[in-house]
């Protein structure tokens, strides 16, 4: 009988004390950094000893007060692509077992190429781009099931919807795409917004697999263009699995319990700050549907760390987007970039940096001269320039220029270059997944769509074209997000109007089109507005000079944002025109003399490839 007792216990022990997850679920030989933490999840789990076979080292076992958690830290260092086994046992008894695998990284992936200001970035609201296919709308595992009637809802955009319109990017000029989040929300509502993430090692079945989203990597590196993942390292959604059993109570911030940020950003700088202001900026929830996640807990950052690594090698990716960037405890996420880059030298990264000064939108990059007088270094190479947008923003409706309205607002802007790192190395936009839509503020003026498009396409740094703005989508912010969310005519079966295709498009969606194409084409061929230095002149009248050039190209770019003709002398430009004779404009291949005025029409532009 005590036999049959013993035997019953040690069966419970086994029935009960399995492991549900195991993550990262697999990693790669040959990492610059060799430690690796795997987290074991299971019931009780954490009652058990760990040992591992093939000579694995183990060099450490963190357990938590949460008894669900283990976390075994080995040494990668010179083992090879294999497979070895943990045992878990209890009074010297093998209780279980768990098979895990190193695999071979791809050639060369370290140094993979990542996107810089050669690119064109295409931002898909992934839920509203195509649905590729109809039958992962709803899915069983979530909660929240496809219904294109609710604004708000799940609409059926998709990873497949992405792979079947890849040539039409192509046609457009994109090279580089970034899709929001896709990994799973199992939010109950409004899980189509992807930021509140439940899963970070799965994709959304809405979206598709992840198979699938290493297909659309390659996909797009079949047609020389690169995808970049939205990453997000502020916050996790509520339906998160872990956060539904906390490894630990300082894994996400807590007051006990909620508090909301302030928003207040220049708390993480401000020398005059107070603590409590610092401390609910950074430890506050950005809704109370998001936990904030704590990132000076050693545990959390090298989970983050680790989640990021193994995404670009699984899925072969190009570069990072990463949300909400200035609301990360600074020095976690320094940390975590760092070590990003240290394992890729040639990885970029983008920091939301949502800010309206220069300078504070400077402190997040870089080597920053201004985050040098506090002898900090976020290890981020690039931010997005808010304040063009800014700019960009309503710059175009001022058509009379005074001291501070008209385009002077823009050559301020690039003023100020001086108190970036590396300006060629900043995201340029007029609008985004969480802006108005720039059609929207300027009523689908073609023109000013043509000076905006123009000008991100030529200064410096990276510019990022929003979904649908090719066509002239609009759409207006103060009536919800899913207005500036809708969805792409043409992806789904049964739209009356398809602009994928030339002979779906109205008129006016092809004008749109057709200029856009023809712009960023002429982009990818242009080394001046890629890496060239730049030289600007004081708007005169409201007409915007500069010219971007290297030793072998030069670019002479007009911007007449006055709504009348204006006829300007040459002579004054006459340092950057040096010995050329003959401008060609890019978009109608007309020659100007440049030794005689140039005229040009009131709310257009010119683009001069200078001969």
């Amino acid at each position: 009988m005590k036999k049959i007792i013993l035997f019953l216990l040690f069966f419970t022990e086994l029935l009960f004390a399995q492991i549900d997850k195991v993550e990262p679920p697999f990693w790669y030989a040959g990492m610059q950094n060799p430690e690796l933490q795997i987290m074991f999840y299971g019931k009780n789990i954490a009652q058990n000893e760990v040992s591992v076979s093939n000579g694995i080292v183990i060099k450490g076992v963190q357990k938590t007060e949460n008894p669900n958690y283990v976390f075994v830290t080995i040494d990668t260092k010179n083992c090879p692509a294999q497979e070895f086994v943990f045992s878990f046992s209890k009074n010297n008894k093998v209780v279980f077992t768990e098979k895990y695998s190193l695999k071979q990284r791809r050639e060369n992936s370290a140094l993979r190429k990542s996107y810089d200001a050669t690119d064109m970035i295409y931002l898909i609201m992934s839920d509203r781009f195509a649905n590729g296919n109809p039958n992962n709308d709803s899915d069983k595992s979530v909660t929240e099931k496809g219904n294109r009637n609710l604004p708000g809802g799940r609409h059926g955009g998709d990873i497949e919807g992405m792979i079947n319109h890849l040539d039409y990017l192509k046609e457009l000029g994109v090279t580089a795409l970034w899709p929001t989040p896709l990994c799973e929300d199992n939010d109950k509502n409004y899980s189509y917004h992807t930021y509140g993430q439940s899963d970070v090692y799965k994709i959304d079945p809405r979206f598709g697999t992840n198979e699938e989203y290493v297909k659309l990597s390659s996909e797009l590196h079949k047609r020389d263009m690169k995808l970049i993942m939205d990453y997000v390292t502020n916050h996790w959604g509520a339906e998160h699995w872990m956060i539904k059993d906390l490894p630990s109570y300082d894994w996400i911030h807590q007051f006990p319990g909620y508090s909301q940020s302030n928003y207040r950003m220049t708390t993480q700088y401000d020398i005059n700050a107070s603590e409590i202001d610092t401390k609910n900026c950074v430890d506050g929830w950005f809704v109370p549907s998001m936990p904030d996640l704590n990132q000076s807990n050693p545990l959390v950052l090298k989970y983050l760390t680790q989640n990021a690594i193994w995404w670009i090698e699984y899925a072969d990716l190009d570069g990072f987007r990463v949300d909400t960037y200035s609301y990360n405890e600074k020095e976690g996420i320094a940390k975590w970039t760092k070590s990003i880059t240290d394992e890729y030298p040639h990885f970029n990264i983008v920091g939301e940096v949502w800010m309206h000064d220069q300078a504070q939108i400077s402190y997040w990059q870089k080597n920053s001269p201004i985050a040098k007088i506090q002898s900090y270094n976020s290890n981020l190479p690039s931010v997005m320039d808010f304040t063009l947008h800014d700019a960009i923003g309503n710059v175009f409706n001022e058509d009379t220029a005074n001291w501070s309205d008209g385009m002077i607002k823009v050559y301020d802007n690039f003023v100020n270059d001086f108190l970036y790192e590396n300006s060629n190395n900043i995201m340029t936009f007029v609008e985004n997944h969480d802006t108005n839509r720039f059609n929207e503020i300027y009523k689908n003026d073609f023109n000013k769509y043509k000076m905006a498009m123009t000008l991100i396409a030529t200064v410096r740094g990276i510019p990022q074209l929003y979904y649908g703005s090719e066509i002239g989508m609009n759409g207006d912010k103060g009536k919800g997000d899913a207005a500036i969310r809708q969805d792409f005519p043409g992806g789904w079966n049964g739209d009356s109007n398809n602009a994928f295709l030339t002979s779906g498009r109205t008129k006016e969606q092809a004008q749109f089109f057709d200029f856009t194409s023809k712009l960023f084409q002429w982009r990818k061929t242009n080394e001046a507005v890629h890496f060239g230095k730049m030289t600007h002149y004081i708007p005169e009248n409201n007409v915007y000079v500069y010219f971007r050039y290297t030793e072998n190209k030069t670019v002479m770019v007009v911007i007449n944002n006055n709504t009348k003709t204006q006829t300007f002398k040459t002579k004054r430009f006459q340092e950057r025109i040096q010995n050329f004779k003959v401008g060609k404009d890019v978009f109608t291949n007309t020659n100007f003399d440049l030794k005689n005025d140039i005229t040009l029409e009131g709310k257009s532009v010119l683009v001069l490839e200078l001969n």
